[in-house]
């Protein structure tokens, strides 16, 4: 599966898909935006909402995410 493929078909993930604080959980049937900030600050929800249009923890991440493997 690539970073391509899973935006096809499915709502963009606005400024998760180039956040250095975001990683693509991907389950069976679904597929969820995981904020890691959420970890440690309450202020972050730990799935946004999509599209995520501005966020005071986003940070350019160098590559894109990858989803986590099982």
């Amino acid at each position: 599966m690539t970073f391509d493929s899973v935006l096809r078909g499915s709502t963009h993930p606005g400024l998760c898909a180039s956040c250095l604080n975001s990683r693509l959980v991907a389950g069976a049937n679904s597929r969820f935006w995981l904020c890691e900030l959420s970890r440690t600050d309450p202020r972050f929800p730990r799935y946004p909402r999509l599209p995520v249009l501005r966020c005071d923890g986003y940070q350019p991440a160098a590559e894109h995410p990858q989803p986590e493997r099982p």
